[in-house]
């Protein structure tokens, strides 16, 4: 039986994780969970799970919890207790799924106390690429894809040499305005961008899937998942959602891999690899599916996926800073304070005010983010500008 870890178990990944937990009780005991503010489901999840740790970052919500909780489990609050969980004795995996680049900590502890990752945080490698793989691979950790695309990537490479890839193909579903035109983009509501056709997510990841951010940060953690340079990365609109990725070979022959949309499996194999568990997922039925269907990114109406490739090519302190002015610009976004189409002003504008540190250390990484959660916040400040 393993010990895992979920950083972030209210959210969607966190949630679904749980359910991939349950249906497998000879397999994991939950040794510790976090989460940010919702204390009533954590709790729920406390009582059912009973981990030796829980973390509530919000000291409120913290309060309130142990108002009522009076079961063995010890709570901690604040963002810096999310280590405490992370790095247990007896914990064998950490499965992170923090949104953002409060998810980079954490993880880092869990790799210096030599815990496997199943990786749900993409924004912890955009931001600290070179430094996280360099400290996995110093640790002997693994670091297991739990995005759907990496995940499909990871499967489609097994018992394949990395020489013989001759380039990774991300597929992205275009999201809810998959061929609208700018003009278009400019009555996109909060609500109509929430609506995503074919996944269930949190508000941050589904409004990135809608900008095409999502597949630009998802470019990114392929690069430094799967080694590989940007010319190797390829981005296709494939608005079914059937083929969650693929991998063409130097000899042209291309392996994908498919299955309904349903984060359960991916996170499944994260957890199960290098085995194949049963479930009871839905399976896909070819005889009754939609054609499945192609077409080239529009960076022209979604510019955030070129700004990514921009970035990450750059490098440094660059993807760090790109993945701090999205953060912002998404939750001004959400609440209502920016258009739909000035969220990538804003991360146009930040990026192109910064000055890179290459080979940045921690700490510069995380001045950085400081810098453009800064920056980017006096653009939205000023209409002006956008």
């Amino acid at each position: 039986m393993q010990h895992l870890t979920i950083l972030g178990s209210t959210g969607s990944i966190g949630t679904q994780a749980l359910d991939v937990v349950a249906a497998h009780p000879d397999k994991f005991k939950i040794s510790a969970l976090t989460a940010n503010s919702n204390d009533q489901l954590f709790e729920t999840q406390i009582e059912r799970f009973k981990p030796e740790l829980a973390v509530l970052v919000d000291k409120q919500a913290a309060d309130r919890l142990r108002s009522r909780y009076q079961g063995p489990t010890k709570i901690l609050t604040g963002a810096d207790e999310l280590a405490a969980a992370a790095t247990l004795a007896k914990v064998d995996i950490v499965l992170t799924s923090i949104v953002g680049f409060a998810g980079l900590k954490p993880t880092l502890a869990a790799i210096e106390a030599g815990k496997n990752i199943a990786l749900a945080n993409k924004e912890t490698l955009v931001a600290a690429g070179e430094l996280v793989t360099s400290r996995a691979k110093a640790k002997g950790v693994a670091l297991l894809p739990v995005d759907s695309e990496h995940s499909a990537i990871f499967q489609c490479l097994q018992g394949e040499k990395r020489s013989s890839v001759q380039k990774i193909i991300l597929t992205a579903s275009g999201g809810p305005f998959h061929g609208w035109t700018k003009p278009q983009l400019q009555q996109v509501t909060v609500e109509s961008c929430l609506r995503h056709p074919n996944w269930t997510m949190g508000k941050k990841v589904t409004v990135d899937s809608a900008t095409l951010a999502n597949k630009g940060l998802e470019v990114i953690e392929a690069k430094w998942l799967f080694g590989m340079d940007y010319d190797k990365i390829e981005v296709v609109i494939h608005p079914q959602s059937i083929i969650h990725s693929m991998v063409e070979f130097v000899d042209g022959a291309v392996i994908a891999q498919l299955g309904k949309p349903d984060m359960r499996i991916p996170i499944q194999y994260a957890l199960s690899h290098p085995e194949r568990w049963p479930a009871d997922f839905p399976r896909l039925d070819f005889s009754s599916i939609a054609p499945l269907t192609f077409a080239a990114p529009d960076t022209v109406s979604f510019p955030a996926l070129a700004l990514a490739f921009q970035a990450g090519r750059t490098g440094g302190t660059l993807p760090c800073v790109l993945n701090a002015a999205n953060e912002i610009a998404v939750n001004a976004f959400l609440a209502g304070t920016i258009s739909f189409l000035a969220i990538t002003t804003v991360i146009e504008r930040t990026v192109e005010s910064h000055q890179v540190i290459f080979q940045p250390s921690l700490t510069d990484l995380c001045n950085a983010d400081d810098w453009a959660r800064s920056f980017a916040d006096q653009i939205i400040q000023d209409p002006k500008q956008l």
